[in-house]
Parts: C-alpha cells; structure tokens; sequence
C-alpha cells in the first residue's frame, strides 16, 4: 500500500519525475486503466474490513455446469463461496475447488482480493500468498533476504510502536518519518540500504491484514511479490499443497472499501503464471488463470509498474526508487513463510 493521501493534480503523464506520457500502449491490454485516487487511511484497531458470505444455499441455475456457481449463489453447500456472495460484481462466477465440470479436475489454485475474499479462500487453502507489491510483501522480501524477521501489523498508529517493544523488533515507520538515525520504514530501498534489525515490525492495513485472516484460518501463508514470484512458485510447486489461494492486496478508496490495483494484480498474476507452467496439472479457477494469462500478455511489466496509479503516487511522493526495486522481477530467491507471527525465510 502507498501512503499518499492526496491525488495528483498537475498535467498528463504523472507527477514531475515519472516517465512522460503515461503507460506505453504496448505495456498493457489497451482495456486496463489507471484507477482513480484513493486515500490511505490510518486504521484503527477493529476497523479492518469485515464481512460474511451470506444467504441459504439458492441451487445453481439450470444450464450451469456442475463445480461453478453465479455471483447470485450463496455458497452454502461447501467448497468456496462464489464472488457474488462475498460483496463482489453480480453474476461473476468462481469455480468451486469442491469439483468442476464433468471431466475437469477440481480447482486446487484460486485468486481474490482483498481480506475479505482471503478469509474466505483460506478456509478451502492450505497455503495463502499474500501480493502486495507498492510495497508491503516487496518490502518483507527485501528484509527476509537480507536476514531479519519480519512482523507484520495491521495498524499504523501509535500502537504499533508498543507491539514492537514487546517483540524487541525495530519499528519501520512511514516513509516521511524516517530519519538518519531511524532509517526502517515502510520504502523497500530505504530497507535494502539501512542496517538490518534481529526482528522489524513493519505495519501495514492491507498486507498484514490479509496475512493475518489467512493465518486464522490455519493456512500456510506465504509473502509474495515480482521480485519473488517464480521462487515462491516453485516452493509451492514443490510442496503440492492441497490447495492454494493467492490474494492482491488493492488498495482502498476513502470509504475504507476495497480499490483493485494493477501491481497487485500482475504480481499475483506472476506467481499464478509460473506455478501453471511449473504444474500444468494443478487446475487454475477462471479468475486464477485469467490473473496469469494477463501478466504473460503484459509486455513491459516495469512501464506497467512505473505508470500504474500507485506507481505515479510514489513519483510524486518522492520515492520512484521503491518503484525500482518492486519492478525487479524475479531477482530474489527468498520465499518469506509466516512463522509465528513472523516472515521469515521459509525453511530448505
């Protein structure tokens, strides 16, 4: 998540500093657009997103193959609840991991957002990947590669620098509160290039939160981003876990509501692409596979970073060099497991 709270206001083609023009046509399918501004709000405890499937088991429509059920199906009768139950678009259809058409394999890798749709998800996983690129899991994955632990925090408020006490962890502060003496914050490049602390405790209200509902629900969870998509796919791959969620993060609109984003989005789609050609035999939900097939139709994966919403964001905040380091795809081999409350690389 990026910590701007404003929106840019000045001409085309992003804030002074990021690349001219806007998104090159070829970096993406002409149909994905920059999303509007929205704010980052400091959550405060218990104000994480909420929410429940809910409805008495409507049958699936006459027509509909057997495994898949519409946005208007409440999920009642085991596997996971199609999208429309969890609040998402009407009529969008998930494939349910409890089987799939006749003559398909059940669905065994699955694809949300957000934390609501993980704790729904992680009920039917055993193993959650959690992406959130601009810059939660981009910045666990410089931490865990570099030594240290990681804790993450669902809140940025003055509680956190308690919970940190308490684990004898550094405190990763906002990007505009570091300082020469308190270098950790939230900035990938600001941790790539600081001392590394024994343990850090890095808030965060999307990515922790999410890590947080997968945990619960006793999942295997996993801090994935482009810089390690491949590696994770392949712990995963080589580990056939019976089942596999992996969640983007998004943002969030002024409302607290869930706002999708592009990053978060092709570093899902990363993982997801590898694992498919890793373990072709693995069967892929539609929103899984569609994840995937939109980052191998991404052309210039590091133009879609520098020029989606969020990316233009840390331009004008200052900080294209987070940027950088989350468009470094695939250079890392760390693959950060949650342990106890805590990434830490996972184990050979």
């Amino acid at each position: 998540m990026t910590e701007a709270s404003t929106p840019w206001s000045g001409a085309p083609g992003g804030p002074p500093g990021a690349p001219p023009g806007g998104l090159p046509a070829a970096a993406l399918p002409a149909a994905v657009a920059a999303p509007a501004q929205a704010a980052d709000p400091a959550p405060t405890p218990g104000g994480a997103p909420t929410g429940s499937p809910s409805g008495a088991g409507a049958g699936v429509p006459s027509g509909i193959p057997s495994g898949v059920r519409t946005g208007n199906s409440s999920g009642a009768s085991g596997g996971v609840p199609a999208r429309g139950s969890l609040g998402g678009p009407s009529g969008i259809s998930s494939w349910v991991p409890a089987g799939g058409p006749a003559g398909t394999p059940p669905a065994a890798v699955s694809f949300g957002w957000g934390p609501v749709e993980a704790r729904a998800l992680a009920a039917g996983a055993e193993c959650v990947v959690v992406v959130d690129v601009l810059s939660f899991t981009t910045a666990v994955g410089v931490a865990v590669e570099r030594g240290a632990v990681v804790h993450p925090y669902r809140w940025r408020d003055e509680t956190a620098a308690a919970y940190a006490r308490e684990r004898d962890a550094v405190l990763a502060v906002g990007r505009g509160a570091a300082t020469p003496g308190h270098p950790w914050s939230l900035s990938p490049a600001a941790l790539r290039a600081a001392p590394v602390p024994d343990r850090l405790v890095l808030p965060s209200p999307n990515g922790s939160t999410i890590a947080a509902e997968a945990a619960g629900s006793g999942a295997t969870v996993v801090a994935a981003s482009l810089r390690n998509a491949t590696a994770v796919a392949r712990w995963l791959g080589e580990r056939s876990p019976a089942g596999v969620a992996v969640i983007a993060s998004g943002e969030r609109w002024p409302d607290g509501s869930l706002r999708p984003a592009l990053e978060d989005l092709l570093g899902a789609g990363a993982v997801l692409a590898a694992l498919r050609e890793l373990r072709p035999d693995l069967a892929l939900t539609p929103e899984a596979a569609a994840a995937a097939s939109l980052w191998t139709a991404t052309d210039d994966p590091a133009a879609a970073l520098h020029g989606c919403h969020s990316g233009r964001e840390l331009y004008e905040y200052g900080y294209p060099q987070d940027v950088e380091v989350a468009a470094e795809t695939d250079m890392s081999t760390a693959v950060p497991v949650l342990v106890d409350g805590a990434f830490q690389e996972a184990a050979p």
